[in-house]
């Protein structure tokens, strides 16, 4: 496990500027691309070489798409986890890779053997990927299961692991803070983990409308949400977040507000992104095996491009509820 000392090493940073950058101080004045050095100097020291990841030279060119920017990956280092575990995994076997963009065309993407996507499209580039003719894996996306393989994440079980955890140390007033998606074809929908948050507390006979907050999924709307969710009347005793990200928002209007955590709230993230350890009291979160999703991805692919198998493939990735100090059994 990495500590704040190794990461400032590795980017030749002080730990302190280390340690604010982890816990998204916003006050500190650094480069977006700083920032990112240190989220991308945190994933990779915390990644686990086995013996099965021996460098190993392929032949082949892959090129990769992301859909988002460099912004959006700081905001939410859900997406920086994955790429920096993708591009390790190329890296490891010796494999050239390149990124994409919408501004491809078929011709200009013709030597690439195969491509891998990372995050959400709309229906004109999928048309695009389509176009390329290539042999093609989604991550976090299946937007066509009939033409592409797709590796994902059970985000039931997983916001059901959550919400059990806090069931069980006897919370009942129960807030999801959260955020819009956008899928591939360009609609705005609730996110799943609050459509799994709602039917579960339904179910339970615990659900409350007022305890519901969405926004945006990064630490100032997490900040914005809870604050106007301790203002009301009534207060939950736990609180669910749709990434870790939100999470630290939270803590930051909670220790204005003088909310103990997990004393008076407690808070379950989602991610379980490198600082989520380092914060205070650390973060209880859904831990996704980011790395393990990067892998499969490029597993897959080669897979595909070496057998030229026609079927797709879905890879499902489970998760594990990572358990810390932010979270506590409720006061009777």
């Amino acid at each position: 496990m990495a500590t704040i000392k190794d990461i400032a090493d590795l980017t030749q940073l002080s730990p302190a500027t280390v340690s604010r950058v982890l816990n998204c101080d916003e006050t500190l004045n650094v480069t977006p691309e700083t920032r990112q050095r240190v989220f991308e100097a945190a994933e990779e020291l915390n990644y686990v070489i086995t013996s099965k990841q021996k460098k190993v030279k392929m032949k082949g060119k892959i090129g990769l798409y992301y859909s988002f920017s460099l912004e959006e990956e700081l905001a939410d280092t859900y997406y920086l986890s994955i790429r920096v575990a993708l591009e390790k995994k190329l890296k490891n076997m010796r494999m050239e890779f390149s990124k994409i963009t919408k501004d491809d065309t078929k011709k200009s993407v013709s030597k690439l053997d195969g491509i891998i996507c990372l995050g959400t499209f709309k229906k004109a580039d999928i048309e695009l990927i389509k176009s390329f003719d290539k042999p093609s894996v989604f991550v976090d996306a299946n937007p066509d299961e009939n033409y592409f393989d797709a590796v994902v994440i059970n985000f039931n079980s997983a916001t059901k692991s959550a919400l059990t955890y806090l069931v069980e140390l006897g919370h009942e007033n129960i807030g999801f803070i959260g955020g819009i998606d956008t899928d591939m074809f360009g609609n705005r929908f609730k996110d799943l983990r609050q459509d799994v948050f709602e039917a579960y507390l339904k179910e339970k006979g615990i659900f409350k409308e007022d305890f519901v907050k969405i926004g945006g999924y990064n630490p100032k709307d997490g900040y914005q949400a809870l604050k106007e969710m301790l203002s009301q009347d009534e207060k939950p005793t736990a609180l669910f977040v749709a990434n870790d990200s939100i999470a630290i928002g939270c803590y930051k209007a909670a220790y204005e507000l003088g909310v103990k955590i997990p004393e008076d709230l407690s808070i379950v993230g989602f991610n379980d992104v490198s600082s989520a350890q380092y914060m205070v009291p650390p973060l209880t979160t859904v831990k996704l095996y980011t790395e393990v999703m990067g892998e499969a991805a490029v597993d897959l692919l080669l897979e595909r491009i070496a057998t030229k198998r026609g079927i797709c493939k879905k890879i499902t990735i489970h998760t594990k509820l990572i358990i810390r100090d932010s979270a506590m059994e409720v006061k009777k």
